[in-house]
C-alpha cells in the first residue's frame, strides 16, 4: 500500500522529532487532531512505522562495524540468524543477493571488544557454514548518526550468552581486552 502526502508529512516530522505532539502534527498536515491521530494509529497498526528511541553510538563512545558473510547454505544462514537473534551487539542483519548474502551492523563498547567480537567464538564470523567473511569498523557516519541499538537485550541476567558462548573462560575477557556479553552477569561494559 502506498503512502499519501499526509502520511509522508507525519512520517517526515516524526523522523525529525519523534516527540512531536498531535497538535503540531495536525498543524503540519492540515487535519484535525482526531484525524491526525487516526492516520498515525493506522501507520502504526499496519506496520509502516514504529516509534522508538534511536541511539547515537558516537555520543556514547560505541564503535560500530559492518560484517559481511558468504554463507554455504540456507540452513547455515538460518543458524546464524537464530544464534544472534538475541544479541544486543547486533543492531541489524540484512539478507542480500550477491557474493555476500548476509550483512550485519554491529556495535561494541571499546575497540578491543570490537576486535574480540570480530574473531572470537562469539563472533558472527565464527559461525559454522561461512565460506568467507569481511569485517569493517566504521570510522564516520553520515546523514544521521542514530542507530536502533537493541538496548532492551542488555539485561545482564544470563550465565551463557545467547550465542551459547561463556565469557568467563575467554582469554580476551580474562585479560580485560573484552567487556563480555551485555546479556550475562559477568558483563563489565556500558550498554
Amino acid at each position: 500500500m502506498l503512502m499519501d502526502e499526509v502520511d509522508k508529512k507525519i512520517i517526515a516530522q516524526l523522523q525529525a522529532d519523534g516527540r512531536t505532539s498531535l497538535e503540531e502534527l495536525s498543524r503540519i498536515t492540515g487535519f484535525t487532531s482526531m484525524g491526525t491521530k487516526k492516520r498515525l494509529d493506522k501507520l502504526i497498526e499496519t506496520g509502516k512505522i514504529r516509534i522508538s528511541a534511536l541511539i547515537n553510538p558516537s555520543a556514547l563512545g560505541l564503535h560500530p562495524a559492518i560484517v559481511m558473510l558468504e554463507m554455504e547454505s540456507a540452513e547455515a544462514m538460518q543458524n546464524v540468524l537464530d544464534r544472534f537473534e538475541e544479541c544486543p551487539r547486533v543492531v541489524q542483519i540484512f539478507k542480500t543477493i550477491g557474493g555476500y548474502n548476509l550483512m550485519a551492523l554491529i556495535v561494541a563498547e571499546t575497540l578491543e571488544t570490537l576486535e574480540s567480537i570480530s574473531m572470537e567464538k562469539c563472533s558472527l564470523r565464527c559461525s559454522k557454514g561461512i565460506r568467507r567473511s569481511e569485517f569493517y569498523p566504521i570510522s564516520d557516519t553520515y546523514f544521521s548518526p542514530f542507530l536502533q541499538i537493541r538496548e532492551n537485550l542488555a539485561h545482564k541476567e544470563k550465565k551463557v550468552a545467547p550465542c551459547n558462548v561463556e565469557c568467563d573462560p575467554c582469554k580476551r575477557y580474562e585479560t580485560q581486552k573484552c567487556v563480555g556479553c551485555p546479556t550475562t552477569s559477568s558483563y563489565k561494559g556500558t550498554l
